[in-house]
């Protein structure tokens, strides 16, 4: 939560992101107004022109943040070396629990905004092509190719796009245990019992 501040010097460009950023999880892109953001703040209205040309701009400034940390992330644990077909899903999984790695509210949040939005429609349609390709190429660099492939890690991608849509609500540890058997269910092997602690062992 940001704490109001009248000292305009605390006024960075990240503070009013913040305070964007809150509206939009919250109450959708509708939400996001020079003067509520000014008043959340308690900050003037001219203050936000010096950080952004407009609220087009913000709204970039947001779309921007959304595709760093949650494509940017996937493609990143997608790509990071892993000695097993398991060990690299669980690579990708561990953005599922970890809020610091994806910021499921937030894509639910651009989802939503992106069915009213047409440009950024086709831009969640591209990124969810990248992610899709990023996760099938974890499967074809462990002997997983064609139908096979890209099947098992579109039911990976729909699974976490299913949890968060559905808000469900686990302990972390919890969705870390659950997370080793969705490992074994997209790979159709079980994950080494060293494979699974390392992975419990990052969560508790």
């Amino acid at each position: 939560m940001i704490e109001a501040s009248p000292n305009r010097t605390r006024a960075t460009r990240e503070i009013w992101l913040n305070a964007a950023y809150d509206l939009f999880v919250s109450d959708g892109i509708e939400a996001i107004k020079v003067m509520p953001l000014a008043k959340k703040l308690n900050l003037t209205r001219t203050g936000f022109y010096w950080h952004f040309k407009d609220l087009s701009d913000l709204h970039d400034a947001i779309i921007g943040i959304w595709q760093t940390q949650n494509t940017g992330i996937i493609l990143e644990r997608c790509a990071a070396p892993a000695q097993s077909l398991c060990a690299s899903l669980l690579n990708l999984i561990d953005c599922w629990i970890d809020n610091d790695l994806f910021d499921a509210p937030l894509d639910l949040a651009i989802r939503n905004w992106a069915r009213s939005d047409a440009k950024l429609e086709t831009l969640v349609k591209q990124s969810d092509d990248a992610r899709l390709r990023a996760v099938t190429a974890i499967f074809e660099r462990f002997g997983r190719t064609g139908d096979a492939a890209h099947y098992r890690a579109l039911t990976a991608i729909l699974t976490q796009t299913g949890y968060y849509s559905m808000h469900m609500s686990e302990l972390r540890l919890q969705r870390a245990i659950a997370g080793c058997h969705y490992a074994e269910i997209f790979a159709g092997e079980p994950p080494t019992q060293a494979e699974k602690d390392a992975f419990l062992n990052r969560h508790r």
